[in-house]
């Protein structure tokens, strides 16, 4: 009876999140929601920098310790409930690039509650979308070329934010009359502690894993952060960038909701015009539904969750993600979506929901103890993208490079998203010169295809119409 009663937790859960089915285990789930979290907890850090950088056509300014609450807790409700809901080990949070529109694009046309607004609204019109169907169509009708492309693609995009995350590549000051837009290092060259604590966790990791080693990305991370509290503490180490690898002098903070429910939904309409505020709703819907996308198909793809180019349950999946938006406008910290930091649980083994749930949780534990999550520096945390972002390059073999109607539309795909720093306007080029090839070849892509070709159109022309 003993037996049966502590097997009966575990047995509830593995049904529930078809855990066994997956291939999994609930050491693996946990393990990928841990490292998940860890991969991505610098948004709670980030997303204050960004929103607090800016002043709404008032001038008033987010305090950072409302916009960290809002933060972590969109995060926290939003992951769980992709577990919960989508069964996927998909993490959620507000989306970069994106937060950055709503600083300094909307926030300057508007107040702070209509910006949030208007976010609500993107929310909305994805979960419309979603729910009806609509939305898991379009994806459908991508081909399967382009939707490998999309992987690949966000396979380099996730790398090469490791590599600048960590300082490993750095951006040259005066790239328009260099040789090169990009650079190594500081100053072309690599040096300093937090470079050597980036390299130091990177080969740890690619040893672990070459060695099958369980948790490997997971022991990497709180491995190479150990040595850099350590290193930081004895040299005193400088340029660890966002987060300085110290033991908090404070372990508990008390949260700040002063954001939540602060939302005023047509206001900016009134504010900004109604064609700008328009164009920002278009711009945040579109960019909410393709960097979704892209991510949601990639990361499901990498965990084995696709079955002839169609994620499982996608459908509820989309709707969580569409919710997202919305739980970011009401909470004030932006809109939420899957973030690509995903693919560090599914590389740890997460095959399901209940790594969502553990990510999730630790989201909200980290309401109260977010001095913790400044721990980890993005010398220790980045080796995990460089990582997954290789292996998500390894799809590429499965792309037909023979047939001509998807050579170029592939490669646009493929490079753009990574040189752009955007997932959306990689798909949009690829989307835009697939069309192109298909109708100057005398092939009808279909009203779909077209009509998303045609909408991209739009979308890279966006500022000729705003008048910007």
């Amino acid at each position: 009876m003993t037996q049966l009663r502590s097997r009966q937790p575990a047995s509830v859960l593995d049904h529930f999140f078809r855990i066994t089915e997956r291939g999994s285990s609930l050491g693996r789930e946990v393990r990928g929601g841990i490292t998940t979290f860890v991969a991505m907890s610098y948004i709670v850090l980030l997303n204050p920098l960004i929103l607090g950088a800016s002043a709404d056509i008032t001038g008033a300014e987010l305090t950072t310790a409302e916009i960290t609450t809002a933060t972590a807790l969109a995060a926290g409700v939003m992951t769980v409930l992709m577990g919960l809901v989508g069964n996927a080990p998909l993490a959620m949070a507000a989306g970069l690039g994106v937060n950055g529109v709503v600083a300094f694009q909307m926030a300057p046309a508007m107040t702070w509650a209509q910006a949030f607004g208007l976010v609500v609204l993107e929310g909305v019109c994805i979960v419309v979308m979603a729910a009806s169907g609509v939305r898991e169509r379009i994806i459908n009708a991508i081909p399967e070329p382009l939707k490998i492309a999309i992987t690949v693609g966000i396979g380099l995009y996730i790398a090469l934010v490791g590599l600048v995350s960590a300082g490993f590549v750095t951006r040259t000051p005066d790239a328009a009359g260099s040789a090169v837009p990009v650079r190594m290092g500081v100053d072309g060259h690599l040096s300093g502690w937090p470079i050597a604590i980036f390299c130091l966790g990177l080969l740890l990791m690619i040893v672990l894993m070459a060695r099958g080693v369980p948790g490997a990305v997971l022991i990497s991370i709180v491995g190479a952060t150990t040595v850099a509290v350590v290193v930081n503490a004895v040299f005193d180490v400088s340029g660890w960038g966002l987060v300085t690898p110290t033991l908090p002098s404070s372990v508990v903070s008390s949260p700040d909701f002063g954001l939540l429910g602060r939302v005023d939904l047509f206001g900016g309409f009134v504010s900004a015009g109604v064609v700008a505020a328009t164009v920002f709703l278009f711009t945040l819907v579109l960019s909410g539904f393709f960097d979704a996308m892209g991510t949601i198909t990639s990361v499901s793809d990498e965990a084995g969750l696709t079955r002839d180019g169609k994620v499982e349950g996608m459908g509820r999946i989309l709707v969580v993600d569409g919710a997202g938006a919305i739980a970011g406008g009401v909470t004030g910290s932006a809109p939420n979506t899957v973030f690509l930091e995903s693919a560090a649980g599914v590389g740890e083994g997460a095959r399901t929901g209940l790594a969502s749930v553990v990510t999730g949780g630790l989201f909200l534990v980290a309401l109260l103890f977010t001095p913790l999550a400044t721990v980890v520096p993005a010398q220790a945390a980045a080796p995990a993208l460089v990582v997954i972002g290789g292996l998500m390059m390894t799809q590429i073999r499965r792309i037909p490079w023979q047939e001509t109607d998807y050579t170029i539309p592939v490669f646009l795909t493929i490079a753009i998203i990574p040189f752009t720093y955007s997932i959306t306007n990689g798909i949009g080029a690829g989307l835009v010169s697939y069309v192109v090839l298909r109708v100057c070849k005398g092939r009808w892509p279909g009203w779909l295809m077209t009509g998303l070709a045609l909408m991209f159109a739009v979308y890279f022309g966006v500022d000729l119409i705003s008048g910007r």
